[in-house]
């Protein structure tokens, strides 16, 4: 007869101050840039740490193997990821001495998307393959000062926290003028040279981030400082020395859907980033710094349903609300160092009433209202020819989106919209899907480009000869302004006619 156990939570043993040198911090599950420098604020605070790599075909195997089936594909990426990365240093170093020199840190939540419920997995994960030693940390989400954590060793406060939203924005912005300049560059492969130049030099920067006693000081500093922007504005010189040829015709698709799927760069979402631009496409990717803003207006929504009920809460909302201004204030801050080229934040009050009809503010789970928002805002304010929603198998959150997107073609029906379940394993269907909507998106790409060409008289021929004319517009750096169309090559005739008419 098996030996029944009762179940007890998962509570790691601590990690002490004098570890700190001895043991490595893993992290990971966002886009390469933002990890580099986040593992830039915890070495600047005195700590070891380490991205794990990106999550692999045998790490969705693995997951599936060692957790549950029933699971949506980024918990399986997940685990598979870190128990293969503990797997591999097990057999080079041993499973006690895997265990001591490496902890995990993570980021936890609740509701109904099961984002609450990965450490589970990874618990589950670590019996199986014999690390129940093993120490891995959850971090809320919602507080940026929590304290020391079990045993003291790590502080999650106001340092690490301002740090990594710090890192979370460079990352953005950098990512954002990469993908707007990379379609279009002359010399292939020098924009992927120059963004991980570019981002080495930002990680020094993060790096050697002065110390400021106090909560309210350090925040000040954070806003006031010209520590990033110096630094982003060397970035801005850096990228250029690219030439681009901006007259390449390309749809722009924009990438939305649940949180992990459309950050990250690999075979989690069958790379679709990069396999959009082979298809010839510019790609609009999704920003972590919308992410962060959707929580703030939620926080401001939830105090907004007490006014008349509860003392103080216009108060609390003014509050947030200036949260909310700051933080977009330093988004723009930032972005203006790259000459304003990266992606403007869409306004979240505006993503809540574009999605009103469709999809209730409420309901919170995953990206909440704002897939069906930002689907609108970008087709109503021409930022894309397609949205490609990608969507794990069996997310509840999503399906919903998916189905309240149908009432929104319905109503919008020149709306592109390619949604792709991700199962992590059925590449070429996805990708298949994809490809059928990417095929009218280029059309009307080309379409777009040959209406500007008949509005302005002019030829391609004869826009090559005023593009000759402006070397300055030849150059990653400088911002191409957007005349109220969706593609790059469209806007830069329109920009051309009327820079020849001025």
């Amino acid at each position: 007869m098996n030996h029944l156990s009762p179940y007890r939570a998962y509570r790691p043993a601590g990690f002490t101050p004098e570890e700190r040198d001895k043991v490595e911090i893993l992290f990971g599950g966002l886009h390469w840039r933002a990890e580099r420098l986040m593992q830039a604020v915890f070495e600047n605070l005195g700590y070891r740490a380490r991205a794990l790599p990106t999550a692999t075909r045998e790490d969705l195997l693995a997951g599936r193997e060692l957790a549950d089936v029933g699971q949506c594909c980024p918990t399986s990426f997940t685990t598979g990821n870190l128990t293969n990365f503990l797997k591999s240093e097990t057999a080079r170093l041993g499973a006690e001495e895997t265990a001591r020199r490496y902890i995990y840190v993570t980021a936890g939540s609740c509701g109904s998307c099961r984002f609450g419920q990965y450490h589970q997995s990874y618990e589950l994960a670590l019996r199986n393959i014999g690390m129940d030693a093993f120490r891995m940390f959850l971090i809320a989400q919602d507080r940026m000062d929590q304290g020391a954590l079990e045993g003291g060793g790590l502080k999650v406060d106001m340092p690490l926290t301002l740090g990594m939203l710090w890192a979370i924005l460079c990352g953005d912005v950098v990512q954002s003028l990469e993908y707007q300049v990379r379609p279009y560059e002359v010399v292939p492969g020098e924009t992927n040279r120059v963004s991980r130049e570019a981002v080495e030099q930002l990680a020094q920067t993060f790096a050697e981030r002065p110390k400021r006693e106090g909560k309210w000081g350090l925040l000040a500093w954070h806003l006031s400082t010209g520590h990033f922007v110096k630094a982003l504005r060397e970035v801005h010189r850096r990228f250029g020395a690219i030439e681009v040829d901006r007259l390449r015709v390309k749809p722009m698709v924009k990438i939305t859907g649940e949180f992990y799927l459309q950050t990250v760069e690999g075979e989690p979402n069958h790379n679709i980033h990069r396999w959009l631009e082979s298809e010839g496409a510019e790609v609009y990717p999704a920003a972590i710094a919308v992410w962060l803003e959707y929580w703030l207006r939620f926080y401001a929504q939830e105090f907004e349903e007490r006014l008349g009920v509860e003392k103080g809460v216009r108060a609390k909302i003014a509050m947030i609300r200036g949260i909310e201004r700051a933080f977009s204030w330093s988004y723009g801050r930032l972005r203006s160092a790259l000459g304003d080229i990266p992606h403007e934040l869409p306004d979240q009050y505006e993503l809540r009433r574009l999605a009103a009809p469709y999809f209730h503010h409420r309901l919170s789970g995953g990206e909440g209202d704002m897939l069906v928002g930002k689907a609108l805002w970008a087709h109503q304010h021409r930022k894309a020819h397609m949205i490609c929603e990608l969507s794990p198998y069996a997310c509840m959150p999503n399906t919903m989106s998916i189905g309240a997107m149908a009432g929104v073609i319905g109503k919008h029906p020149d709306l592109l919209y390619a949604p792709l379940e991700i199962k992590g394993d059925a590449e070429v269907h996805a990708l298949s899907r994809c490809q059928m909507i990417l095929t009218e998106a280029k059309k009307r790409a080309q379409r777009e480009y040959e209406d500007a060409l008949a509005r302005t008289g002019l030829t391609t021929e004869r826009a090559r000869e005023l593009l000759d004319r402006h070397p300055e517009m030849k150059r990653a750096d400088w911002r191409l302004p957007h005349h109220g169309v969706a593609g790059t090559a469209a806007n830069m005739v329109l920009h051309l006619a009327k820079a020849h008419a001025a």
